[in-house]
């Protein structure tokens, strides 16, 4: 048994913010009250079950975080994170589950690669979950068969990385998920308009570098054309990563017409605009790119109003190695789980944009709930699964992390809030060694 006392509990699903003791037992909240005395607590099941105490005095106790848009490249990519490396990341950020994308070698198109990841997912201290493909090898010329990657475990579909750009396709992969209550999660990039990936076209950054870049309207136009096949199909939606403000307006006039259209914003396109390109180089290249201040301002703008109501790191680790080659040659992609939590309150929370609860209920209970997950909440008989952080100290960002990766481009930088404890199911498989920065 594991009591954890006196933290600042703050459940969003419940609405509960204020201090609390939490009674632990056999992997589920047994109890949650104000001050759990000696004999409130029910006697050892086991011998070997005594009960352990954490002082969470003067911490926050949250849900533990979901993240449904990660990459751990495995199988295929494993020089640049695997398995163990990204469950190791995603406690150290406070994640609890996570779910993968599906662009791994081979793709996770049939029953038996999606197994295999699941089964060796298992084995890690978290709760490792993966998306299916929509269509085989992400070729976009034929629908995987949905049905049975469904029934054998896939938390969603996509074929992230590419865009689905057959309408028709896409159309019948909606209504199967719709069939089967299961979102689709789409990267929209046409690549008609993108000459240069990872750059905002016509800005500073892209004449910085003398490159063309990625035009706005590659996200636009497929945003504008998924949302309305979602919308006449009522089929659930996720547009994955949002970077402009124009498929943000979007997605805010989708959604009240059909409330199973959600959207990603990630940490990077709610913190950065292309100026970081200038300043980090390939660190700050990503797919699709960092815009505008204009543009940073409407995902923030949406998260507040709650428009956006997901908050996912898309963590795309890569080596060193390739992150030093010339930026039109360089890889897409930053790491993303150990900061998430940080830069939310950076950048949301502290400017008052966001409450502090919104925040966690746009890592935690809002992607749980749209994925259908058994997380994000913090009430008796749920997984004791809990991220345990202290709101008041900061930390310096890398350059050692505990993903294989190191290509961030906020390294070198304070950021507020220390995630102290990482639990999953009842068992800490994260406690923090950061030191206070000088």
């Amino acid at each position: 048994m594991l009591l954890i006392r006196n933290g600042r509990l703050i459940d969003p699903a419940s609405g509960t913010q204020g201090e609390r003791d939490i009674l632990i037992q056999n992997g589920t909240i047994a109890r949650i009250a104000p001050h759990l005395r000696d004999g409130d607590l029910p006697p050892a099941e086991k011998e070997n079950d005594s009960l352990s105490v954490l002082d969470a005095g003067g911490l926050a106790v949250m849900p533990g975080f979901v993240d449904t848009h990660s990459h751990f490249r495995d199988p295929g990519f494993t020089e640049k994170e695997d398995l163990k490396t990204g469950a190791a990341a995603a406690a150290a950020g406070g994640y609890t589950t996570v779910i993968l994308m599906g662009n791994t070698r081979p793709p996770v198109c049939t029953v038996e690669t999606l197994q295999d990841i699941l089964r060796r997912g298992a084995l890690t201290p978290i709760h490792l979950l993966s998306c299916a493909n929509v269509t085989r090898n992400m070729e976009g010329r034929e629908l995987t068969d949905m049905r049975s990657l469904r029934a054998a475990g896939a938390a969603c579909f996509t074929d992230d990385g590419r865009p689905i750009l057959d309408a028709a396709l896409l159309g019948q992969a909606l209504r199967n998920a719709r069939e089967l209550d299961v979102p689709v999660s789409l990267h929209e990039e046409d690549p008609a308009f993108v000459p240069n990936p990872g750059v905002n076209a016509g800005g500073r950054a892209a004449a910085h570098l003398g490159l063309t870049g990625a035009d706005r309207n590659a996200e636009i136009s497929m945003v504008r054309r998924d949302l309305g096949i979602a919308v006449s199909l009522g089929a659930p939606l996720c547009i994955q990563h949002i970077s402009a403000a124009e498929s943000v307006d979007l997605v805010r006039a989708a959604r009240r017409k059909n409330p199973r259209i959600h959207a990603e914003a990630t940490p990077h396109h709610f913190s950065l605009t292309e100026e970081a390109v200038i300043r980090k180089g390939t660190l700050a290249r990503c797919n699709p790119p960092l815009r505008l201040e204009r543009d940073r301002q409407a995902i923030v703008e949406a998260l507040a109003d709650g428009v956006i109501d997901i908050i996912a790191t898309d963590h795309a680790p890569h080596t060193a190695a390739e992150k030093a080659r010339p930026f039109a040659q360089a890889p897409s992609g930053m790491i993303g789980l150990e900061t998430a939590f940080s830069l939310g309150l950076k950048n949301l929370v502290l400017p008052g944009v966001l409450p502090l609860s919104q925040l966690v209920a746009d890592l935690t209970v809002n992607p749980a709930a749209f994925y259908h997950l058994p997380a994000g909440r913090i009430a008796a008989g749920a997984p004791a699964d809990l991220c345990i952080a202290d709101l008041h100290a900061a930390w310096s960002v890398g350059p050692d992390f505990a993903s294989k990766a190191s290509n961030s481009p906020f390294i070198g930088e304070t950021l507020p809030g220390v995630i102290r404890y990482t639990i999953v199911g009842g068992r800490i498989v994260y406690q923090s060694q950061r030191r206070q920065p000088r």
